[in-house]
């Protein structure tokens, strides 16, 4: 029995439309600004770090393979909370600057445009393949913790569909026929991402009591698994979109809050507090310095 893996759909809807976004400023800039011949040198950097992201996700999923079993589980463990680190930057990061990145990207355009025949597919490749190479890690991530019995086929297709649906709606945007305050996109998004990010968090954490690298795999805060069954529809529906583990330890369960708790008050409090106004340029100092 499986269910809709709404966390991993989240990942690929949120951290695709980073990077459709980002292609679409590109594109449509270019386009506006009558260098529509230099689109195929956009093109050919969002390609590259396409390929480099399918790449990197290609590597996480068949090169560990060959390790011990306590090898598997500590690499799995680290890389699960590196990639809580990078979508927790992300998340904060869109929160604060989703609005000026427009901006930032067009002056980006302009300086390599100017550069050389490569700066602009340099620049499509960095600005895409960041989010490619986060996305990678923290679907690996997901994947590993909600896939049930070897399976991972479900969560792959969830994320899948999200990244689906991101282009979609870039393509929407960069022809005017969608528009969405997107701000509060990145807002309700990123809170439900902290969600997820805590389970895999705890999911890493207990790969490494199971590598044995920390303690207390067998010290349970609590197990539930008479009365929600890992199997059970209650209990595909919590793995698949919370990485809920009917049995949880006590680690687990204290880095879960330790995590939830702090990371979602501070990121509420930021979405609500207003940007500080930009500065405007210091006017030139007289030659008496007045």
């Amino acid at each position: 029995m499986t269910s809709f893996p709404l966390g991993n759909y989240l990942i690929g809807l949120r951290e695709g439309l980073e990077a459709s976004l980002v292609v679409v400023i590109l594109v449509a800039y270019l386009v506006k600004s009558g260098r529509s011949h230099l689109l195929p040198r956009i093109w050919a950097g969002v390609g590259a770090a396409v390929a480099l992201s399918f790449g990197f996700g290609a590597l996480l999923t068949f090169g560990p393979r060959r390790l011990t079993f306590e090898a598997q589980e500590a690499l799995g463990g680290i890389l699960s909370i590196v990639a809580v680190g990078f979508v927790t930057w992300m998340v904060f990061w869109m929160a604060r600057h989703s609005r000026e990145m427009s901006g930032e990207l067009r002056g980006k355009i302009d300086h390599a445009a100017s550069a050389g025949r490569a700066s602009l597919a340099v620049v499509a490749f960095f600005a895409v393949g960041r989010e490619g190479l986060e996305t990678a890690l923290f679907l690996w991530s997901a994947t590993q913790a909600t896939g049930s019995g070897g399976s991972q086929l479900v969560p792959l297709l969830g994320a899948l569909g999200g990244i689906l649906t991101a282009v979609a709606m870039g393509f929407a945007f960069y022809k005017g026929v969608l528009r969405i305050n997107l701000s509060r996109f990145f807002t309700w998004t990123g809170a439900i991402l902290i969600v997820v990010a805590a389970g895999v968090l705890a999911y890493g954490v207990h790969d490494l009591q199971e590598a044995g690298i920390l303690p207390g795999l067998n010290t349970l805060a609590f197990d539930v698994s008479d009365a929600i069954p890992p199997a059970s529809l209650l209990g595909t529906i919590l793995k698949g979109t919370l990485n809920f583990s009917p049995a949880t330890t006590w680690l687990e369960a204290v880095v879960w809050v330790a995590y939830v708790v702090p990371t979602m008050a501070f990121f509420l409090h930021r979405v609500r507090t207003p940007a500080a106004p930009r500065r405007t340029a210091p006017r030139a100092a007289s030659p008496a310095g007045v």
